[in-house]
C-alpha cells in the first residue's frame, strides 16, 4: 500500500515536470513573438526565446530529479537501483550545469567571485546592447 502512494507521488512528480517544460515552452514562445513584435529585433527575441526555453528546461529538469529520488528511495534497496539513480542524477546534473552557463554567461564559480554592483553594471551593459 505504501509503495503505491509513493508511486504515485512519483509520478505525479514526473508528470509535473514534463508538463512544465511543454507549458513553459509555449510561454516561451509567446515572450519571444511579443518580444520580437515590440522591438522588430529578431536577435532580441532570438535571445528571449533560447533563454526562456533553457530556463523551462532547468525547471522540468529538477522536478525530474525529485520524481527519480522519490522512487529510488522508496523503492526495495538494490546496487542496480543505486547505480541507475547515480547515472541519472548526473547526466541531469551536467545538462543543467551546462545550461546555466550558457544562459548565465558565466562559470558558476566565476559568478561567485564578482560583486553585486558587477553584476549590475553587466546586466546594464547588456539591456543597453539589445537596445541599439
Amino acid at each position: 500500500m505504501d509503495t503505491e502512494i509513493f508511486d504515485t507521488v512519483a509520478r505525479v512528480f514526473e508528470f509535473v515536470g514534463v508538463g512544465a517544460m511543454a507549458v513553459g515552452i509555449v510561454v516561451a514562445t509567446v515572450l519571444a513573438i511579443r518580444s520580437w513584435v515590440g522591438s522588430r529585433d529578431g536577435a532580441r527575441a532570438f535571445k528571449t526565446l533560447r533563454d526562456s526555453i533553457g530556463m523551462v528546461i532547468l525547471l522540468g529538469l529538477e522536478i525530474l530529479v525529485a520524481a527519480d529520488l522519490v522512487r529510488t528511495v522508496t523503492s526495495t534497496p538494490s546496487l542496480t537501483d543505486a547505480i541507475v539513480l547515480a547515472i541519472i542524477v548526473l547526466i541531469r546534473t551536467v545538462l543543467s550545469f551546462s545550461l546555466q552557463v550558457e544562459i548565465e554567461g558565466v562559470a558558476p564559480w566565476k559568478r561567485a567571485l564578482l560583486t553585486s554592483p558587477q553584476l549590475m553594471a553587466r546586466a546594464a551593459a547588456a539591456r543597453k546592447k539589445d537596445a541599439e
